[in-house]
């Protein structure tokens, strides 16, 4: 069960990036800017080194005894990851982009939270892990990525002041 949850979060990634990818270009002709492209790169390096880790480290575990209870956790994580792509449409990306002279997306999650978004990749950072126990996965990813997130948070705050636009 843990491997179908594996490949279903490779799958799920890189059609991620096959929508961030689209959402881009619509996004840029309609004059949107990126921000953020020197750490991006270290974004992506993490994320996919996320996953090399949790192959290696819990190839030969067993389920932990608490897999339901994880696996409930990581189905609802998965809603609330759709709920938020959902809610920024056309706007939704994986970069910072920003689409200027439009108004702060007020719907969805992003009525109550300013970036749901990595709200759900912090906890995926713990849940999935403990899902494989993959235990040092998870502590040298939660790790790296709040360093990262400290970083891409600033930026985007940065540019969402200075195009006075809150799309990501």
């Amino acid at each position: 069960m843990k491997w179908n949850v594996f490949f279903f979060l490779i799958v799920q990634r890189f059609v991620e990036l096959y929508w961030a990818k689209r959402n881009e270009r619509w996004m840029k002709k309609r004059g949107a800017k990126e921000f953020g492209q020197h750490h991006y790169k270290y974004i992506v390096c993490m994320h996919s080194l996320f996953f090399v880790s949790l192959l290696m480290e819990g190839r030969k575990k067993r389920e932990p005894t608490l897999w339901s209870f994880l696996f409930n956790i990581f189905i609802i994580l998965q809603l609330f990851r759709f709920w938020i792509i959902a809610s920024l449409g056309r706007c939704w990306n994986t970069k910072i982009i920003v689409l200027p002279n439009t108004e702060r997306i007020q719907k969805g999650p992003y009525r109550w939270f300013r970036h749901p978004n990595y709200f759900v990749v912090v906890l995926e950072f713990i849940i999935i892990p403990l899902m494989f126990q993959a235990y040092w996965t998870a502590f040298i990813f939660t790790v790296w990525n709040a360093y990262l997130l400290s970083i891409r948070i600033r930026v985007e705050e940065q540019a969402l002041r200075l195009l006075k636009s809150p799309h990501k």
